[in-house]
């Protein structure tokens, strides 16, 4: 590690830490859905609303001309946190699930025609599943699944057997939101451009707990969210190759996108702004600017380094409460931990715990086919951030050993 990690600190940069639920002070085990903010992110928000708004790309005027510089300049950021070649392969959206919507409309009008081939794999979330599906009803494409196995682990064998000179696209999660697994991207893409075809990353669940590099990874497109790498909600990233995104039509029509407007027709911006139509979430790309300077004050290998060892912390001590079954049992996992327990119902489980003033998540996770394989309608779910510490688990795991016992009064711990 570059430096030491100060737990303690990084506590004290997160105001929401503090705050009492049902009575008891707050342990945050669900930032696998969303992560909290430390003050940085909260005050460069506030900052730039009350001392520097201005519109970008649109005026001369002081303010508005500080407002773009400062925008670019995060554009800056992001291109150096993901090792991009250049700033205009970053287009910035809402979120990961705009960023996919983007390229299943956009690569799909440019690139894909009736019996086609797109690859998916069982395990992803919604939003990397939906968009692929109604892309392919449009456009008479085959969709194929890369099946998992009961560990949450992908069938590459599979995979190499579904791979063939139709697939033209694969888009697979960095990090399963379900299983907690990690892909083997790299051979991934790998095999896919032996056939030619592209491939897509969902890095929703990875880009805030890993260092990333998608120049060596060698992806297509990489996508992320701004609110799971301690950034606020309604920003996004979309990393694309730069040849891909020439050669893309826009997603979305409208101002700052276009080059020139006539009543007959319009000419596009160059990328990344012709995917970037109306005017911008700007104060959430300076709170996105603001996270990533926090994340990498603390040092990606610190925080992969940190959340790897909370995992085996909370692995060995889940797996000692009985009647208790981890759903995803992968070798390789990032930090989310997914249970069951014996005729317990997630929801109930859940509701117990936020009692405790424990926040984790339950249902379907927004991964309902992974669901399906594993043979679980409902899950529990535990995730962590850099902010979490061993006495969370301990409050867990004891909350989750007194809720069994208060739902069925047979069991003993």
């Amino acid at each position: 590690m570059t430096k030491s990690f100060d737990i303690r600190g990084v506590r004290e940069d997160f105001p929401m830490l503090k705050k009492m639920m049902n009575g008891r002070h707050l342990i945050y085990l669900d930032t696998a859905a969303t992560a909290q903010k430390p003050k940085v992110v909260i005050d460069a928000i506030d900052a730039f609303y009350s001392s520097e708004y201005g519109t970008v790309h649109r005026s001369i005027y002081e303010i508005a001309a500080h407002s773009t510089e400062m925008y670019s300049t995060v554009r800056a950021k992001v291109q150096k946190f993901i090792r991009a070649k250049e700033e205009e392969e970053i287009v910035f959206t809402k979120g990961t699930t705009e960023s996919i919507n983007l390229v299943a409309n956009s690569f799909g009008k440019a690139f894909l025609e009736s019996g086609d081939e797109i690859i998916i794999s069982e395990m992803e979330h919604h939003s990397n599943i939906v968009p692929w599906q109604i892309l392919a009803q449009e456009r008479n494409l085959k969709l194929k699944y890369i099946p998992m196995t009961q560990s949450g682990e992908l069938r590459l064998d599979v995979f190499k057997e579904l791979l063939s000179e139709r697939t033209k696209l694969v888009s697979v999660a960095h990090i399963a939101n379900a299983t907690g697994t990690i892909n083997p991207i790299q051979e991934i893409i790998s095999l896919a451009h032996e056939f030619g075809a592209k491939v897509m990353i969902d890095g929703a669940q990875a880009a805030s707990h890993m260092p990333l590099n998608v120049q060596e990874l060698d992806a297509d497109f990489y996508a992320f969210s701004g609110h799971k790498i301690y950034g606020p909600t309604g920003v996004g990233i979309l990393y694309g190759k730069m040849d891909l995104l020439q050669a893309m039509p826009p997603f979305l029509g409208g101002g700052d996108m276009i080059e020139t407007v006539t009543m007959e027709g319009s000419t596009y911006q160059e990328p990344p702004l012709k995917f970037e139509a109306g005017t911008p979430p700007i104060a959430e790309v300076m709170g996105l600017g603001a996270a990533i300077d926090y994340i990498e004050s603390i040092g990606s290998e610190n925080i992969h380094e940190h959340l790897n060892q909370l995992m085996e912390y909370a692995t060995q001590k889940l797996q000692e409460i009985p009647g208790l079954k981890i759903m995803g049992t992968a070798q390789n996992k990032g930090p989310i931990i997914s249970f069951v327990m014996d005729d317990l119902h997630p929801l109930d489980l859940g509701t117990l715990l936020g009692l405790k003033g424990i926040a984790i998540r339950t249902g379907h996770l927004c991964a309902q086919p992974a669901l399906n394989r594993l043979g679980a309608p409902s899950l529990a779910r535990i995730s962590f951030g850099m902010y979490n510490q061993t006495s969370d688990i301990d409050l867990a795991v004891s909350a989750i050993q007194e809720g069994a016992l208060l739902l069925k009064p047979e069991l003993s711990y």
